[in-house]
């Protein structure tokens, strides 16, 4: 399905699949996909409650007060809250090194993404009692592979256009904060001109752009709250992102402490009027890159991701870098850095699926393809759209044959789980060379 997905999209301008779309494109196709099936969509429902029958799920129901009663749960979100509120053991945040053995867990201190220039942290430079520059955490960086509940950082992904007839100027934000971009502002001041990284071309000569560099759309730092907060804390959250990141393209367009030639040149962008429609061309989503992230009988490890550890129920394959964002902004020798940040590419390897179901004694009847088993690090590399789509048809077909079978998910055999996946054309293995 995940394959069927691309190719819909690649009809759609004349090829036979694509991965450069605009995002109405993709939302069509989805749509497209879930009128054909059948499928009723509920849109906007918070989960309020969970209703629990020896270790499984009866009922839900959200805040709108809609119930739903399934035989089978599959919680598909980036947050996992039914995971959470069932009774499911998860974890946020980083593991130690030592904990999985895994050497790019934990804190981590990199040259990706990273300042290149040496930028002062301190509001008055050199006085470490003036105290610190937003968004720089003046603790101690911990030791390198200590654990903690850290989490990368989160921001838009933004389609941007440089087309005047179907461009929304950038705005200054309700509520912008100058002092927000102070070190940007210094960095700038520093000699850093490289602004323009990952503004990458899609379809119809539009803009996909995503962080990149020292300091740009990630709101490091600001987002531990989120994947245990509240809706309302969460929103609190999600609108201080708009607002920086708002404001981000308001300061490099427009103030005076940034280059001419910067500024000239981002007054050549804006959103597109044809995208987001409902939210004035702004993403209705904010990337959640990692939030909870369940604790199975099978933890997917950096060993998997490096073919150092095999899973043998695979229900799909991984081969995204190791990639976590940065975690946090920190002073080291008098000079800000950045924390967090690995990319380190992978083979294709197997994804357990003792990693997207919980414990038997948990939960018997719930599937967790999002939020599924895994450290941080590895997650960094599971973490992708493709993957979670894989992941969730695979899912979907365990939940038919725990139905059909009248048993626990957990207790799904695999040899029949794997006929069902590869008959569907799922890839459960890897055997070609990778260079």
């Amino acid at each position: 399905l995940s394959r069927e997905f691309y190719k819909r999209v690649g009809k759609h301008y004349g090829v036979a699949e694509e991965w450069l779309f605009e995002p109405h494109v993709a939302e069509k196709a989805f749509e497209t996909m879930l009128s054909e099936a059948h499928v009723r969509t509920l849109t906007k429902q918070f989960l309020h409650s969970v209703k629990r029958l020896n270790k499984r799920i009866f009922s839900i129901t959200t805040e709108s007060g809609v119930t739903v009663i399934a035989k089978v749960f599959i919680d598909a979100s980036y947050e996992g809250d039914l995971m959470a509120n069932s009774g499911v053991q998860y974890t946020v945040g980083r593991e130690s090194a030592k904990q999985y053995g895994e050497p790019l867990n934990g804190v981590q201190v990199r040259e990706g993404h990273q300042f290149e220039r040496h930028v002062d942290p301190y509001i008055v430079p050199g006085e470490s009692s003036s105290g610190v520059l937003f968004g720089v955490d003046p603790t101690p960086i911990p030791e390198h592979g200590t654990g903690d509940d850290r989490v990368q950082a989160y921001n838009f992904r933004l389609c941007l256009t440089r087309k005047e007839s179907n461009m929304i100027p950038f705005e200054k934000p309700k509520g912008y904060d100058r002092s927000q971009y102070d070190l940007l502002a210094r960095y700038l001041k520093a000699g850093f001109t490289d602004i323009f990284g990952k503004f990458d071309f899609i379809q119809n000569g539009k803009i996909d752009k995503n962080n990149y560099g020292a300091v740009s759309t990630d709101f490091i730092g600001q987002n531990y709250a989120f994947p245990n907060g509240s809706f309302q804390a969460r929103e609190r959250i999600f609108q201080k992102h708009v607002t920086y990141q708002k404001g981000l393209f308001w300061f490099l367009s427009h103030d005076e402490a940034v280059p001419v030639a910067i500024r000239e040149e981002m007054q050549k962008y804006g959103l597109c009027r044809d995208e987001f429609e409902s939210t004035g061309g702004w993403p209705a989503q904010l990337y959640i890159r990692e939030a909870r992230r369940m604790v199975g009988e099978y933890v997917m490890t950096q060993g998997n991701c490096q073919g150092e550890r095999l899973a043998e129920d695979s229900v799909g394959l991984g081969v995204y870098n190791m990639d976590s964002h940065n975690c946090r902004r920190g002073i080291r020798n008098g000079h800000v850095v950045n924390e967090g940040d690995v990319q380190v590419t992978t083979p294709p390897y197997p994804i357990s699926y003792r990693a997207i179901v919980p414990k038997y004694d948990e939960c018997q009847n719930l599937i967790v393809p999002v939020c599924l088993s895994s450290s941080h690090i590895a997650y960094g590399s599971i973490r992708m759209e493709p993957v979670f789509m894989i992941l969730g048809q695979s899912a979907a077909l365990a939940a038919d044959i725990a139905i059909a079978r009248e048993i626990a998910v957990q207790e799904v055999p695999y040899l029949e789980l794997k006929e069902r996946l590869v008959k569907a054309g799922q890839v459960l293995a890897w055997k070609k060379k990778v260079r």
